[in-house]
């Protein structure tokens, strides 16, 4: 016996019209269109913190619409032509899936340092923010509009008329974009005069340009070698008698001053520390709010006041100077690297260690920097500065960033996706690392205490706090 399924007439049809669909357009109207979808759809954002500056006024939405279109049809114009236009969408609506998200989740702006930072990101820390929540908008963002695209064909011209419709067409963005401008224009100058940082949410633009600026200022740099620093410098002698010294240095990750237990924080999360008898110093202030660029700047001698970012990255560091006065280093990083600060030196990479009990799926507690640490001094003789560069509270996963029996405050944020917590979950969680990083101190002021054949000393400080929520930042 033989069984037909009739499928329904309209599903046939919509699928049937569908898998016709191709239409043919200029290569022109697809930068429109697409600069259109990345304002619309793309920019939630943008919207949100321009329109706060002057609600209820249609008008100033019209300009911002004409003015956030035209700027992307332009920069667009310059990117994409027949021959690249769909692999170059491709890629921009990939990548705007992700930056959208990620901006939207921790109201981030997205300029040439930010991007530094998201470009120096290692595999363990993005597999730790590839969460759930990334999956609608990637599909919306990302896979639908790509689909779309790959179903379009574009007209054919020579190459003539191709550069005739090109600047026929830049000509008239530029013109429809002023006039839309002009319907508001005093508060779009005002915008872009008192709230210069809402031009770092305009997506794709944003890291479009960071991307031109970091490869522009990083090249030469990272071509040349570094220049000589301090390369007469000399340690100060001691007695013939006497130990050799050992300065350990602890670079903190992301420990801010106001939940520091030492600074009078409400709560006591450095409660081992206050029974050790430590010199606390309250009134440190970073270089930046990045690992890629406060830390550079921590061992550099042009230091925050007159920041330099290519001379900083461009010279020595203070490691290099004292290998000059004859005091071996050593740094043993548990995070993702000195950023140019041990160039040349020796460097220990514990953060891919296998030891049970600190280390499980390739994260290790930065109990590991402890490991082995006294062999590791006393494999060469004399003066020792040794650096121990943490994990500490390396965001936004803080939940992993201490053991089960340091979860003090309660309850927590055991997720990455910090947009699904409260902030009193994310502080608990944060608070926590640093109890931990109080544990992980003391530990060391310990060990250095039993290495009785050198004089030792300890110097902890953070790179750089960041932000918990406070007018809804993150990181």
């Amino acid at each position: 016996m033989n069984v037909a399924v009739a499928r329904p007439v309209g599903l046939q049809l919509s699928w049937s019209r569908l898998r016709n669909w191709r239409p043919e357009i200029s290569t022109e109207a697809l930068i429109l269109l697409a600069s259109v979808f990345f304002a619309l759809v793309c920019n939630t954002l943008f919207w949100r913190s321009a329109l706060a500056t002057n609600p209820g006024s249609i008008l100033f939405a019209v300009s911002l619409f004409a003015l956030l279109v035209s700027a992307h049809a332009i920069l667009f114009s310059l990117l994409i032509w027949r021959w690249n236009a769909k692999v170059v969408l491709t890629l921009l609506f990939i990548t705007t899936a992700f930056a959208t998200h990620y901006m939207n989740s921790y109201n981030v702006y997205l300029d040439a340092d930010m991007l530094r930072n998201v470009l120096a990101t290692d595999h363990k820390e993005s597999r730790e923010l590839m969460t759930p929540a990334l999956l609608l908008p990637l599909l919306g963002y990302g896979l639908l509009p790509t689909l779309l695209l790959w179903r379009v064909r574009l007209r054919k011209r020579s190459w003539g008329r191709t550069l005739l419709w090109r600047v026929a067409f830049l000509l008239g963005v530029i013109v429809a974009g002023g006039a839309g401008t002009m319907l508001s224009f005093q508060n779009v100058s005002a915008l872009m005069r008192n709230h210069r940082e809402v031009r770092y949410l305009a997506t794709p633009a944003n890291y479009l340009i960071a991307l031109k600026q970091n490869l522009a200022s990083s090249s030469p740099i990272k071509k040349q070698p570094k220049l000589p620093l301090g390369t007469d410098a000399k340690a100060t002698p001691r007695a013939a008698t006497s130990k050799p010294r050992l300065l350990v240095l602890v670079v903190g990750e992301t420990v801010r001053a106001q939940n520091w237990g030492l600074n009078g924080y409400a709560r006591q999360t450095t409660p081992e520390l206050a029974q050790t008898g430590v010199i606390n110093f309250p009134d440190m202030h970073s270089c930046g709010t990045s690992t890629e660029v406060s830390l550079p700047c921590m061992f550099s001698p042009f230091g925050r006041h007159d920041y330099d970012e290519k001379k900083i990255r461009g010279h020595q560091s203070l490691l290099h100077v004292l290998e000059h006065a004859g005091i071996a280093t050593l740094w043993r990083d548990n995070q993702s690297g000195c950023k140019g600060v041990c160039d040349g030196l020796e460097i220990q990479r514990l953060d891919d260690a296998t030891t049970p009990g600190l280390c499980a799926d390739g994260r290790c507690m930065d109990e590991i920097l402890l490991e082995n640490l006294a062999a590791q001094v006393r494999a060469k003789p004399g003066d020792r500065v040794v650096v121990l560069h943490q994990l500490g509270n390396h965001g936004p996963s803080y939940f992993q960033r201490y053991p089960a029996q340091f979860r003090q405050f309660a309850p927590t944020c055991d997720t990455a996706d910090l947009g699904k917590c409260s902030r009193e979950d994310i502080v608990n969680s944060y608070d926590n690392a640093i109890r931990y990083t109080d544990h992980f101190l003391t530990r060391t002021i310990a060990s250095l205490r039993g290495m009785e054949d050198y004089d030792t000393a300890m110097i902890y400080l953070s790179d750089h706090g960041e932000s918990l929520g406070e007018k809804g930042l993150y990181l």
